[in-house]
């Protein structure tokens, strides 16, 4: 019997860490503003970040700018950052797409994919949630993924909330 017990203890074990979200990779990350920085590692149990790839040629990310800045506005206070990285892109076209869509979220640069590679990287837009634990909880490649933001989080958030 104790063996057995054992066995389905040890199985079950293994299927929970099987299922486990995997780490995000830690980066450090200089702002557009040239003033901060974000050190991801620095919000691993503060804060959960959503993390969005994109890029001043797109399309698409253009079009979603707006609804990302609402998110944005809407989750800080519920303890949610919203970072955007312009990946292959140059500083004078971030600026740019910064200015004509009236970015409010904070902005960096990754030009030659060091760290949008890390993430699993594989075309603009991409999205990619990462919970307190500093666990990859969702990933999201192309449109709408702004759109399934909120479902996403408010499943998070609801799980961290004080019981």
């Amino acid at each position: 019997m104790l063996r057995r017990l054992s066995a389905a203890l040890l199985v079950a074990t293994l299927t929970a860490v099987a299922w486990a979200a995997p780490a995000a990779p830690g980066f450090r990350v200089r702002l557009l503003d040239g003033k901060r920085a974000l050190d991801t590692r620095e919000l691993i149990g503060k804060k959960v970040l959503v993390v969005r790839f994109q890029a001043s040629y797109c399309k698409p990310c253009a079009r979603e700018s707006p609804a990302l800045a609402r998110f944005a506005d809407r989750y800080r206070a519920r303890g949610v950052d919203v970072l955007a990285i312009h990946v292959q892109d140059t500083a004078a076209d971030v600026r740019r797409f910064v200015s004509r869509h009236k970015v409010t979220y904070p902005v960096a640069l990754d030009p030659r994919l060091t760290i949008g590679n890390r993430f699993g990287f594989k075309g603009t837009p991409y999205t990619v949630v990462i919970d307190r634990k500093g666990e990859m909880v969702a990933r999201l490649h192309g449109v709408s993924g702004v759109g399934r933001l909120p479902k996403i989080l408010d499943g998070i958030l609801a799980k961290d909330a004080p019981r």
